[in-house]
């Protein structure tokens, strides 16, 4: 009786559940233009994707501010920073929380870049990175670096918050060679 009553709640969850996750948006292809947008920073300023357009961004979506696996994917962004700002390269970050909660994890962090406040959820889910479980939502952790020109050069999806930051720096390492003459 036990295992039937298990097995109904099981299967009631994945009922519920599944079309909610399964509603996610397709993230942007690779080759295909970013899609714009204008979030306030952790400062209350407007920041859009526009403004950073002749240089690389790193676009990075992550769950929660103060949580174990943000805060250690941040702190590695921050560490790698002046490699980033040597190659004029951007980080920004966005996550659901607010702009205060932005603010308090930046000062308690020591972070020094963008984290951008999508409150509405609107641009998490027109790059297929927000999480709907319901009552609860989130920004999955996924990371696009966008080319000069806006376009997105490569999709992250499956994320590791430990070596992330080195793993997008041997990838612009990539991207960002200039093709030999005559090739």
């Amino acid at each position: 009786m036990l295992r039937i009553v298990l097995l109904l709640l099981v299967v009631v969850v994945l009922v519920m559940l599944v079309p909610r996750l399964l509603s996610r948006s397709a993230p942007p292809a690779e080759g295909s233009a970013a899609p714009d947008f204008t979030l306030p920073s952790q400062e209350g300023t407007p920041v859009s994707l526009k403004d950073y357009r002749g240089k690389w961004v790193v676009l990075y979506f992550y769950p929660k501010d103060q949580t174990p696996g943000c805060s250690r994917e941040a702190h590695n962004f921050q560490a790698d920073q002046q490699k980033y700002s040597e190659r004029n390269d951007a980080i920004l970050g966005v996550s659901l929380d607010n702009v205060d909660s932005h603010k308090k994890f930046c000062a308690k962090e020591g972070l020094n870049f963008k984290l951008l406040a999508d409150t509405d959820h609107k641009v998490s889910d027109s790059y297929g990175s927000l999480t709907n479980l319901g009552i609860v939502k989130f920004a999955a952790r996924h990371t696009f670096l966008i080319d000069p020109t806006g376009m997105i050069a490569k999709a992250y999806t499956s994320v590791d918050p430990a070596r992330h930051s080195a793993e997008v720096l041997a990838e612009l390492d990539h991207l960002e060679k200039p093709e030999p003459v005559g090739q």
